[in-house]
């Protein structure tokens, strides 16, 4: 009995327009930087025609990288609302996949731009076996202080102990795959952002992210019990924005591209995957091959990644030791560049640099519950 679960960062998939970036450039999308705009009123009107022309074309390359996953059950990240989710199943999905995810499950968390964590399922497997849900539980209202968390790395980012410790939530979905219990933590942790404090944006994040994966790893051993949790059904699944391993990019003297692997010293993912905790079943694919996101800020800044996760428990790992992902990459633009042999076919309308499915690429596995 076999269940094909997903993961995938849909990158803002929004209910409402931002007019922030009217007074704050920062916020302003490029395309509106070309023009004069005389008042706000213009501006709301210009973002709004922005907005849903890129929609549109953006929505479609992501139904597809979904359709592409022939997942079961897909966790996603970024989605502003249920009414959002609800939309993009109903008006794009469908028309790649038919009736399709029929149980959406989303809870509000802590972002401050409103982007959650989700999950949609189909009522059963490709193969026939129902899937019921059972439960959620959010673990947004969880603080540092609450789980021993808090740490002078924490406090001088400014973070206080009675701060919440997730940046968006663990959402705990419990399941049953043809009565069989299964539970899935669905998971977005902090981004990294750009340089601050002279630390680059991945080093001054890092502590947050740290507690994020000693809060998960808590949660599930206070669930199951610290000697028992390895024996049990779950996965965490989600964008942990981090990386073990960078695919660094160069130019080449003939004009192409130099790749080199490189192992990071530290990162959070570490946490989650010590002692045998769980297993990255991406890391059973080749180190160039194991990418989930193109990162540049130019020329001299290029890599490749892992970001988006799932991550198995040690009874699931054994009994799927020969399970490999996919990873959808067609809903990439044409900018990111792509390791010799790796080269996909873009799904139509694909942009340089947009329209494009995401940022990130969908992550999928086939299970066998037993």
């Amino acid at each position: 009995m076999s269940l094909r679960l997903a993961t995938f960062n849909v990158e803002n998939l929004m209910y409402r327009f931002d007019y922030s970036g009217f007074r704050n450039q920062l916020h302003q999308d490029r395309t509106l930087a070309l023009f004069e705009i005389k008042n706000e009123a213009e501006y709301k009107q210009l973002e709004q025609a922005r907005t849903i022309a890129h929609a549109d074309d953006t929505r479609q390359l992501t139904a597809l990288a979904i359709a592409a996953t022939r997942a079961d059950i897909i966790c996603l990240q970024e989605v502003d609302n249920l009414e959002a989710l609800k939309a993009f199943e109903y008006g794009y999905l469908f028309k790649m996949v038919g009736h399709g995810y029929m149980q959406k499950y989303i809870a509000t968390g802590n972002d401050m731009r409103g982007i959650d964590v989700a999950v949609m399922m189909r009522d059963e497997t490709a193969h026939g076996q129902p899937i019921e849900f059972v439960r959620l539980t959010s673990h947004a209202h969880v603080t540092y202080e609450q789980f021993g968390l808090h740490t002078p790395e924490l406090a001088e980012l400014g973070n206080d102990p009675n701060e919440r410790i997730f940046r968006r939530d663990c959402l705990e979905i419990d399941i049953k795959i043809g009565g069989r219990p299964m539970t899935i933590y669905s998971v977005h942790f902090k981004s990294m952002g750009g340089a601050r404090n002279g630390m680059n944006g991945r080093d001054a994040t890092m502590p947050v992210r740290i507690a994020e994966a000693r809060a998960v790893k808590r949660i599930i051993e206070d669930r199951f019990g610290k000697d028992h949790a390895a024996n049990k059904r779950w996965v965490i699944c989600g964008d942990l924005n981090d990386y073990r391993q960078r695919v660094v990019i160069d130019d080449a003297a003939d004009g192409g591209y130099r790749m080199e692997v490189v192992d990071e010293a530290v990162s959070s993912v570490d946490i989650l995957l010590a002692d045998g905790f769980c297993e990255n079943v991406v890391e059973r694919r080749p180190e160039l091959d194991r990418w989930t996101l193109y990162h540049t800020r130019g020329p001299q800044e290029r890599h490749l990644c892992q970001l988006d996760y799932i991550l198995l428990s040690p009874a699931l790992a054994r009994r799927n030791a020969r399970a490999v992902p996919d990873i959808v990459r067609g809903g990439q633009p044409f900018r990111t560049i792509f390791p010799p042999g790796q080269e996909v076919e873009r799904y139509p309308r694909t942009g340089w640099d947009r329209p494009k499915a995401s940022d990130h690429c969908p992550v999928a596995v086939t299970l066998d519950i037993a």
